[in-house]
């Protein structure tokens, strides 16, 4: 039995009518997540071209970002001494004071030493001192971070042992 020919070319109207449609939805759907252009009217091969473009700007992007991650990485403490001296604008320093049940800690860094603050408050979380306070200043090329904590009770010896952990750190980095 043969197919009527009408039917067969509303068939195929249906069909292309779906794809259009489901072509629409699919560049609506891309146009959402670009950045949208000022009120200028721009015809969709145009637009698709944009698209492309935005995607390979943000590939480039994503490069350099991982680029600068490895590099910031490649500072950190396993890094070869040569390396580390050309990286380092300052030699850090550390200060610790107790006074009553304040503990005070002054770290002298460098500005590319964001790394050796981040350790120090990891230290002292891990040697249980609350910190109540950090703050830091900027002068020139150092960083001057200021640690206030609270001890439980006043302690000699673990003060001693916080004090020789972080200089160890200091010392080791």
């Amino acid at each position: 039995m043969e197919k009527n020919p009408s039917s067969s070319r509303i068939e195929r109207k249906f069909i292309e009518r779906n794809r259009r449609n489901e072509m629409k939805t699919l560049y609506h759907k891309l146009n959402s997540v670009l950045p949208h252009q000022t009120s200028k009217a721009i015809s969709m091969p145009d637009r698709l071209e944009e698209a492309t473009n935005y995607i390979k700007k943000l590939q480039i992007n994503l490069e350099k970002m991982k680029e600068k991650k490895y590099l910031l990485e490649t500072q950190r403490p396993n890094v070869n001494m040569k390396r580390r001296e050309k990286l380092m604008l300052k030699s850090p320093k550390i200060e610790i004071q107790q006074i009553g049940l304040t503990l005070e800690v002054v770290l002298i860094t460098g500005l590319d030493s964001q790394f050796l603050f981040n350790e120090t408050i990891r230290i002292l979380n891990e040697e249980g001192v609350d910190i109540v306070n950090a703050s830091y200043k900027v002068n020139k090329d150092t960083v001057f971070h200021s640690i206030h904590c609270q001890v439980e009770e006043e302690f000699g010896n673990e003060t001693a042992r916080i004090s020789e952990r972080l200089n160890k750190f200091m010392h080791d980095y």
